[in-house]
């Protein structure tokens, strides 16, 4: 069975989610005649297997995982390998890989030529749901995560569920805090879903990990739509991010994506109670929900200056001016701009060990 889900905007496109997906690459590259697939050596196997349906001439380019890849000079170098193999505006760019791979693929494509076709085929739970999806572009910098990037919708989302099957279970859950930030801002039912079947919800072959993933991608779509260049409504995507960027940061990359989210969602959640805008009971409703996927809720006291630093270089930030999504309910996201230093630091009271 294959899920075709919709994003609209000025250049709509789909994410397929499913098994077997590879077959549905060529639909997407028609017209070109080289196809570049960008992937880590740990997925060489499975990005062979995406060129050989292809039908045209591929490069493979081979890059370093996770976050180690998605850097200005990684990037370099793939542009180079295109210029090599003489890439021109019709031909297409592919990342296999999770949501390190594809942004940086994303990214290399919208710089060449000032703009190519590029096909995320996603293997992680986070990059289904959230990095794949939306075409946002970007590689990391000293100065923080995600600062040089350009908005270039893709042509098209894979989603191949057989990617998960092996995927290690850490990883799953690390995945699923993007899906439960998807349940407080927009669909309570992923909240549900994982109280419910706590255990299915880290099962790659049930069908409650599907029906999350495919709820938070629809989440996503239905805001990225909407508003791709985050100039109003996609923000609320950021929740918990402001603090999970900053985390990320202080640890090198180190930290997967969704523990550093997980953190910061539970710190947004303490700063809209303190701020009178949620309620007792959903602020403590996330850090249940993150701990029965085992996912971090806290993190180092003595971490709070040099975060709060981390905080202000935030792609969030308006002239100066923190802001920080926060809930005024459950699936009630609103935008909490310029708090106090004193607020803040009292929320991170709730994280801090």
């Amino acid at each position: 069975m294959v899920t075709r889900i919709p994003v609209q905007g000025d250049r709509p496109y789909d994410v397929i989610v499913g098994r077997e997906l590879n077959g549905e690459l060529p639909g997407l590259i028609d017209g070109a005649a080289r196809v570049a697939v960008i992937h880590p050596p740990t997925l060489r196997e499975r990005a062979e297997a995406v060129a050989a349906v292809t039908g045209r001439q591929t490069v493979l380019i081979e890059v370093p995982d996770a976050e180690a890849g998605k850097t200005v000079e990684v990037a370099a170098r793939c542009w180079d390998e295109l210029g090599a193999a003489g890439f021109t505006r019709t031909d297409v760019v592919v990342g296999v890989g999770g949501g390190a791979t594809t942004d940086l693929a994303g990214y290399v494509a919208a710089a060449w030529l000032r703009g190519v076709r590029w096909i995320p085929v996603s293997t992680s739970v986070a990059g289904m749901v959230d990095a794949a999806v939306g075409g946002k572009t970007a590689v990391n910098i000293a100065a923080g995560k995600n600062l040089v990037g350009a908005f270039h919708p893709p042509a098209g989302v894979l989603c191949d569920l057989d990617a998960l099957d092996t995927l290690p279970r850490e990883d799953i859950a690390a995945g699923l805090a993007e899906v439960v930030k998807g349940g407080f801002i927009a669909d309570p039912r992923i909240l549900e879903l994982v109280e419910e079947h706590p255990a299915a919800a880290l099962d790659p072959h049930s069908d409650v990990l599907r029906e999350l993933i495919e709820r938070k991608i629809r989440v996503k779509a239905d805001v990225v739509g909407v508003d791709l260049k985050e100039s109003g409504l996609r923000e609320i995507l950021n929740y918990g991010h402001t603090l999970g960027h900053a985390i990320e940061r202080r640890e090198k990359y180190s930290w997967k994506h969704g523990h550093a989210v997980a953190v910061g969602m539970v710190f947004a959640a303490e700063l809209g109670r303190l701020s009178g805008r949620l309620d007792d009971a959903t602020a403590a409703r996330h850090k249940k929900i993150l701990e029965t996927l085992d996912l971090p809720t806290t993190y180092a006291e003595s971490a709070w200056t040099e975060l709060a630093a981390g905080m202000r270089v935030d792609k969030k930030t308006r002239a100066a001016t923190l802001r920080f999504v926060v809930l005024d309910g459950l699936a009630r996201p609103g935008i909490l701009a310029g708090p106090a230093d004193d607020l803040l630091r009292e929320a991170y009271k709730a994280v801090a060990r």
